[in-house]
């Protein structure tokens, strides 16, 4: 474990392993923190190397297609290739593909593009592989700077000292991530090597192996934890396969030996998962609402323009007076935001609705508590101030979906409304439906299919009310439940 002092908090990590997906949480304080789930049938090509061979050449649509060894040959255009880029760039006429690849010709590239119904993949040449702080370019000798970092004096500073970092021999070039904001050069520097070693692996691989050949596949979920995730307060790395945890020691020691000893191979009886009742905050994680440990709560309603997160009461009355009790509420509500936002993974637009505060002193306060606890995020944010409306305001960069959105689906029976017409609501439905059959048509009698709820509804409270209307057709009703049937389906049957 890192050296550092006992104020320090450490996360621990934990690493839970199937053969159909990863899951990996975060704990921190013995609280989850972080959820991370990549299932095997989802994890596509995008970012994989390939050593491919040229199966045929387009002319007309300035295309080819390379066998990769994939299901389907892929894709590759003209604007595609590094040599077609190059020229563009220096205002040369752009040499045809057809005399640039032939047929029969291995070629490296990587996906771009996953392959969608018929389509094959879509590849490239201009490989770029991913780091923590940054992306390298080993054809592409230039460094870039991340648009989303708008301080031209920070971006001027990244230059620099990424330019002195980088060995004399390297012919290559990288992008500073938006992540490598507030980092230092040793930091800075492990990436590099980090990333030329990996180029070296891929160029080795490519020397010893025919095409169509796998040079490079994008890390799994359990891999880029301990590139992205791992710092120095980064406790125990615990993971309950024997051979992911044997791989993943592998890889740190050629990539981040540091953090190899941190990583250990649980056995324990209980699920690794259990442990930390991961698999419990998952499914309060997927609920609206959220408890505070006060008795106030919070209301979190993800749409598609934004998230809202709503601050209540609820029955806390432990304040010396209500202003007091407000201020609490905020003032516990504030950090538990922060960590339903990473927990959920809540991106784009997040709108606070805390409990109205009178006094600005409690405000900033409050305001100053949630920058706090929002400060151990990982993720870049902005948050502004209270608003004459009295809400806050903030941003969360979208990195991947959210929980939801990764392990739910649109409810069937109420559309995403997130709520049903009342059991009364359909009876009326089905009554008009009724009359409105009855003036175009003549049956010796209707049949009323619906849920166990409705049909109760009209056998009780509605029974006068249907009763009414057959006379009022002059038509026998009948009633018939259907297990099947939610509370919203019905079917009118005309005998």
């Amino acid at each position: 474990m890192p050296t550092s002092s006992s104020a320090d908090v450490y996360e621990d990590i934990l690493i839970n392993v199937t053969p159909f997906e990863t899951r990996v949480a975060v704990i921190e304080q013995g609280a989850v923190q972080e959820l991370h789930v990549e299932r095997s049938i989802q994890r596509g090509q995008v970012g994989n190397i390939y050593l491919g061979r040229v199966v045929r050449v387009l002319p007309g649509m300035q295309s080819a297609f390379v066998d990769v060894g994939l299901e389907r040959a892929a894709f590759i255009h003209i604007a595609d290739l590094r040599e077609n880029r190059s020229e563009r760039s220096q205002g040369v006429t752009p040499t045809p593909i057809e005399k640039l690849l032939f047929e029969g010709q291995t070629l490296m590239v990587q996906v771009i593009k996953d392959p969608l119904g018929t389509k094959g993949a879509r590849l490239s040449t201009q490989i770029s592989m991913a780091g923590r702080m940054l992306v390298y370019l080993p054809h592409d000798p230039h460094i870039g700077i991340s648009q989303k970092i708008d301080s031209e004096s920070e971006r001027a500073q990244l230059r620099e000292r990424l330019q002195a970092l980088m060995p004399a021999e390297e012919k290559g070039g990288f992008i500073v991530r938006t992540q490598a904001e507030g980092s230092t050069d040793d930091e800075l520097h492990a990436d590099v090597e980090y990333l030329r070693k990996l180029w070296s692996s891929v160029q080795a691989a490519a020397r010893s192996q025919p095409a169509p050949a796998l040079l490079h596949q994008d890390l799994t979920l359990a891999q880029r934890v301990l590139r992205d995730m791992v710092g120095p307060h980064t406790g125990t790395i615990r993971v309950d396969s024997r051979t992911t945890t044997a791989s993943l020691i592998e890889w740190a020691r050629l990539y981040t030996p540091s953090v190899v000893e941190r990583i250990s191979h649980y056995s324990g009886e209980r699920p690794l998962f259990d442990t930390a009742n991961v698999d419990e905050e998952i499914q309060r994680a997927l609920s609206r609402r959220v408890d505070l440990k006060s008795g106030g709560y919070l209301i979190i309603d993800q749409t598609e323009a934004l998230t809202t997160v709503d601050v209540n009461t609820g029955g806390f009355v432990g304040g010396r007076n209500f202003d007091d009790t407000i201020f609490k509420t905020n003032l516990e509500a504030a950090q538990a935001i922060a960590r339903q936002l990473r927990l959920r993974n809540l991106g784009g637009i997040v709108i606070l609705d805390f409990i109205d505060m009178e006094d600005a002193g409690h405000r900033d306060t409050v305001l100053a508590e949630l920058r706090k606890a929002l400060s151990r995020d990982r993720t870049r944010m902005t948050v502004n101030g209270f608003t004459q409306l009295g809400l806050v305001e903030m941003t969360r960069k979208r990195t991947r979906d959210s929980l939801a959105h990764q392990l739910c689906e649109s409810c069937p029976t109420c559309q995403s409304r997130g709520h049903v017409r009342t059991a009364r609501t359909i009876c009326y439905e089905i009554l008009r439906e009724i009359l409105r059959e009855a003036r175009q048509f003549n049956p010796k009698e209707f049949r009323i299919l619906a849920s166990q709820d409705v049909v109760d509804l009209f056998l009780e409270e509605e029974s006068q009310h249907l009763a009414m209307l057959g006379d009022f057709v002059g038509k026998k009703v009948s009633l018939e439940v259907e297990a099947s049937y939610t509370q919203e389906q019905y079917d009118l049957i005309l005998v």
